[in-house]
This record gives C-alpha cells, sequence and structure tokens, in this order.
C-alpha cells in the first residue's frame, strides 16, 4: 500500500489536474463573494455596473451565514463535477496512456493500487474543500460581513467540509466507468447522464432519495428545512460509495487486462 501510495503521489505531483481543480475552486469562492459584495449594497452593485438584481436571485443572505451557505451549495453542485473528473483522471489515464499492463505488473496487489487511487481521491476532495473554507473567511472578513459568530462559523465550514466529502464519495462508480470504458470518454458520459438526473430528481422532490442529490440538498440548495436528506439518504450515499469501490477493485483483480 505504502508504494501504491507513493507511485499516485508521484503521478499528482507532475500533472497539472490538481493545480486546475484548485484554480476552479477558487473561482468559485470569488464569484461567491462577488454575490455577497452584490448583496451589501444593491445601489452601490448597480453603479458598478453589477447585476443586482440576477444576485438576489441565488436566495442567499449578505452576511457570514449566508455566503458560507452559499459555498458549500457550490461544492455540493460543482464538487460532483469536478471530483468526478479527479477520480477519472486517476483511474481513467492508465488506459489512455497505455500504462495499465505495465503497472499491474508490479509486484503490488491490485487491491492496493485500487485503494491508493481512491484513498488519494477523497484526500484531495477534502484538501479542495478545505481550500474553499480558507477562501471564503478570506473574501468574508475582506468584505466585512455583519453576523460572524463562533457557532455559525463552525457549523458553516464543517457544513462545506462534509458537502465535499459525500460529493467525492460518490465518485467511486465513475471510477468504475472508467475502468470498464479503459478510458476517460466513458466515464465522462457517465458523469454527466448522473449529473443531469440528479437535478431533474431533485426538481421532482425525490431528491433525498437519490445518492448523487443528497450532497446539494444536505448544503442547502432547496431551502431551509426543505427537502433535507434524512439517514436513509446518508446511508444511500455510503451504500453507493461502497459499492463503486468494491466493484472497481474486484474489476482490477479478475479482469483480463491485455492493453
Amino acid at each position: 500500500m505504502r508504494e501504491a501510495l507513493w507511485t499516485e503521489l508521484l503521478k499528482i505531483r507532475r500533472s497539472r489536474l490538481p493545480w486546475l481543480t484548485t484554480l476552479a475552486f477558487t473561482v468559485v469562492a470569488v464569484v461567491c463573494g462577488l454575490f455577497m459584495f452584490i448583496l451589501t449594497d444593491l445601489a452601490r452593485a448597480r453603479a458598478l455596473g453589477l447585476l443586482g438584481d440576477k444576485a438576489q436571485l441565488s436566495g442567499a443572505s449578505a452576511d457570514w451565514p449566508g455566503y458560507l451557505a452559499l459555498l458549500a451549495q457550490a461544492v455540493g453542485v460543482g464538487g460532483l463535477i469536478l471530483y468526478g473528473i479527479t477520480a477519472i483522471w486517476l483511474f481513467g489515464r492508465e488506459f489512455s496512456d497505455r500504462t495499465a499492463t505495465d503497472l499491474l505488473a508490479l509486484p503490488t496487489s491490485r487491491t492496493a493500487i485500487v485503494a491508493a487511487k481512491f484513498t488519494l481521491a477523497v484526500l484531495w476532495a477534502f484538501l479542495l474543500a478545505l481550500w474553499v473554507c480558507v477562501l471564503g473567511l478570506l473574501i468574508g472578513a475582506a468584505l466585512r460581513l455583519p453576523g460572524w459568530t463562533v457557532s455559525a462559523g463552525v457549523l458553516g465550514l464543517v457544513r462545506i467540509l462534509v458537502t465535499g466529502v459525500l460529493s467525492s464519495l460518490l465518485t467511486t462508480p465513475l471510477a468504475l466507468a472508467a475502468s470498464l470504458g479503459r478510458g476517460y470518454l466513458p466515464a465522462v458520459g457517465v458523469m454527466f447522464v448522473i449529473v443531469f438526473t440528479a437535478q431533474v430528481i431533485a426538481a421532482l422532490g425525490f431528491g433525498a432519495y437519490f445518492p448523487w442529490s443528497v450532497p446539494a440538498l444536505y448544503a442547502g440548495l432547496a431551502g431551509p428545512g426543505q427537502d433535507q436528506p434524512g439517514p436513509l439518504g446518508f446511508s444511500l450515499v455510503l451504500a453507493t460509495a461502497a459499492a463503486g469501490a468494491l466493484a472497481t477493485a474486484a474489476w482490477w483483480r479478475r479482469a483480463d487486462h491485455t492493453r
């Protein structure tokens, strides 16, 4: 396991994808901060040419709880795509770069290789969510948002981190799709189908029972007290993550890797 983790870390360090995902989440935090800037003074925003009416459509309040909630919602919606891309890259690149057979020829078990990839995928997602928290604190302080309390701040930051972890766990089926499809494109197609389906099911009011809708609902996307996922929703997330991880490990152990 140690050797597998070191190998995957080396691949990540030499890739541009970590920097691209960090940049994407930076843009998310800045855009959410822009919404807060608009909502704090709509007259000033209109004078600067910003669309205050559009910002009001976000439903956020111009204070610390509102800003942290908006960040959590952004992580819940956009995180599924960005975390999905990282999982697809971790597994699909071995086939696109034609290094799968070389990797499996090493004196390291296939289960350890899969476990190392999943471990780093979750850690990667957590660090990105933590980066959003740091940026959120800095931007909120720069905007001098009202309503800061220790309890509200801790609750908001924990919600961002938990939302990120939930979204990351749900990417294990995408890793399976990248493995079965032996590359990026099949898994990307599956990812878009999942994201689209999650939006439709959430709009129909059944999002609490569809695993990929649970992170956004937990983040408060449906509004306070509406369609909040219960124990069943979180159980479905864990079951989906476990099923995807076990199926991926089983495929890597038993598949006939000829290329």
